[in-house]
């Protein structure tokens, strides 16, 4: 694992390339949850506030699902399924950005930090308390 400590840009988006979105990283910590959702989806957290995100082309195919309290708001491209990012229930004002979902294959610069989603209620202090 290499850790960078600089800011860079990023562009990502969906398999099929309808959404695509920047990001500016300044945090090299991914979260890995083993909720019921993020388990399937394989979604690698990279939560960043909304002046680090631009969504460069495709709101008009974003679709949302929510479900439980439905205050995460999971987008995914009606075209090709992919969960490129969504509003997190951990930080409702914020962008989640998916890590796999960047062009580049930069997987291996960030700090994976586990968080147990299974037990939501008991651990979310633990990422809300802390820099994310």
């Amino acid at each position: 694992m290499t850790i960078v400590n600089e800011s860079v840009t990023f562009e990502g988006g969906c398999h099929c390339g309808a959404v695509r979105f920047q990001v500016i990283v300044d945090r090299w910590e991914a979260i890995e949850c083993n909720c019921s959702i993020c388990r399937k989806k394989g979604f690698l957290h990279l939560i960043v506030p909304p002046e680090k995100f631009t969504l460069l082309k495709g709101s008009e195919v974003l679709e949302t699902y929510t479900f439980g309290t439905h205050t995460a708001k999971h987008t995914f491209c009606r075209i090709c399924g992919i969960h490129p990012f969504y509003r997190p229930r951990s930080h409702p004002n914020w962008i989640d950005v998916n890590v796999r979902c960047l062009d580049e294959d930069v997987l291996a610069k960030f700090k994976l930090q586990l968080f147990d989603g299974a037990n939501w209620e008991e651990n979310i202090d633990k990422i809300q308390n802390s820099e994310v």
